[in-house]
């Protein structure tokens, strides 16, 4: 029998914002509102990139989207179309998330790519995302005062369809854009770039495309701590897509040493873009295939230090990618209950004291008042699980299943209690 003993004790580790999310609660033209399910989720984060589908929708995020006609003054409002992204980033701050702001395009799979070249002036560009960056934090051109913490550089320039010049234009447009951000926004977190992953780093039969993504990393760090190209990086982002709890795990250490042996020890590591991925990825992600391999990878990232944030793709329900939701549908999948299993941990506040002898993903957290355990089995054999809560005087236990929605199965009197979690099943046990 697996056992874990929670305390009502916190440690000094806050829960961190893991259930993030990419795309906001507004979706299909507005005409989908998800706003209630993704407060109800604590969704902490909503990452601004691939919104509305193909180039951002035409209207959405993407800086040629914000700007349409390159050749007008960027230092003039009128220059700017900002009415559709207002709207999309309403519906983020009503739900009480936070945008994650992606500067740069949506992908482009088209033979043209005529979003993803590099800009003709990068540091005209870098004036343009200045004035976004202005707007949605400091209320120009009837903008915001949203206090939008992060913003990021690119997504994936190692990838074709995302970036058609060279990585060393790639660093340059890093280097004029972030320089000129922290000089206007010294309190604003950039980075990038929103790395296609290190796979490469742990695979000897990777292809040389794989094996440039390592390249990549190397040589960015190495360009933005050169004193003559020297550019803020206060955190890097980077992307993984597995079936493997423990690959998602070995990827995100690598990141985080990597970092620190550059020296870039508080910059933070951000997994930006993060799924379940294998045969049947597209049914798989969103069922409990999906929903336990989610809670078990937020449960084991919680208990190391190498990644600060997390945004799970896609949130938007029209998307392919868009695990979250039933396609076409504002139905949620299995996988959106274990993000709100996460984000009622977090609300919580802190890691609790716990002990597990187990290999199943556990985490646990406590406000002082309530604890609460969240126990995910993804893949593994079914087995009877003995939970005790010494502080404890009343139980609640919820489960995440086939059949069930995160719903409440028991509640009684008592400090223990002893259940069985079958394969690809999600536990979530409060007391007081």
């Amino acid at each position: 029998m697996d056992t874990i003993l929670v305390h009502s004790t916190p440690t000094s580790r806050p829960i961190r914002p893991l259930n993030g999310v990419n795309g906001g609660p507004l979706s299909h033209n507005f005409r989908r509102d998800a706003r209630k399910l993704f407060a109800d989720a604590h969704i902490p984060y909503c990452r601004l990139h691939d919104i509305e589908g193909t180039l951002g929708g035409g209207k959405f995020v993407d800086v040629r989207n914000v700007f349409p006609l390159w050749d007008m003054d960027e230092n003039d409002p009128k220059s700017y179309d900002f009415t559709f992204t207002d709207e999309y980033l309403r519906g983020i701050a009503d739900c009480g998330a936070e945008a994650f702001y992606r500067l740069g395009e949506t992908i482009d799979h088209g033979a043209l790519k005529a979003h993803v070249r590099p800009p003709k002036d990068s540091e005209k560009w870098a004036r343009i995302c200045a004035n976004i960056v202005r707007h949605y934090n400091e209320g120009w051109a009837d903008g915001f005062r949203y206090g939008i913490k992060y913003w990021e550089i690119w997504n994936e320039p190692e990838n074709p369809p995302m970036w058609t010049g060279s990585k060393e234009e790639y660093f340059e447009l890093y280097r004029v854009t972030a320089n000129l951000l922290r000089h206007e926004f010294p309190d604003i977190r950039i980075g990038g770039y929103a790395s296609c992953g290190v796979y490469a780093a742990f695979d000897e039969n990777a292809d040389d495309f794989y094996r440039s993504f390592i390249a990549w990393f190397d040589d960015f760090l190495a360009f933005v701590k050169a004193p003559e190209t020297a550019s803020p990086l206060d955190f890097f982002s980077w992307h993984i897509y597995s079936s493997d709890p423990a690959q998602v795990l070995t990827h995100a250490r690598y990141c985080r040493d990597k970092l620190d042996a550059a020296g870039f020890r508080d910059t933070e590591a951000i997994l930006d873009e993060w799924n379940w991925a294998g045969d049947g990825m597209f049914e798989k992600m969103r069922d409990m295939t999906g929903a336990s391999f989610t809670a078990d990878v937020m449960c084991r990232l919680q208990r190391t230090n190498d990644v600060d944030v997390a945004c799970y793709y896609d949130a938007q329900p029209d998307q392919l990618y868009g695990g979250v939701f039933i396609r076409g549908t504002n139905r949620p999948s299995r996988t959106y209950y274990a993000l709100k299993a996460f984000g009622m941990l977090r609300e919580l506040g802190m890691e609790a004291e716990f002990s597990a002898d187990t290999d199943l993903g556990v985490a646990a957290a406590t406000d002082g008042n309530r604890t609460a355990v969240l126990l995910s089995n993804y893949e593994k054999e079914s087995r009877t699980v003995s939970l005790s809560f010494p502080e404890a005087s009343r139980i609640r236990l919820f489960l995440l299943d086939g059949l069930h929605d995160l719903e409440l199965i028991a509640e009684a009197p008592c400090d223990s209690i002893s259940t069985s979690i079958k394969k690809n099943t999600v536990l979530y046990c409060e007391v007081t």
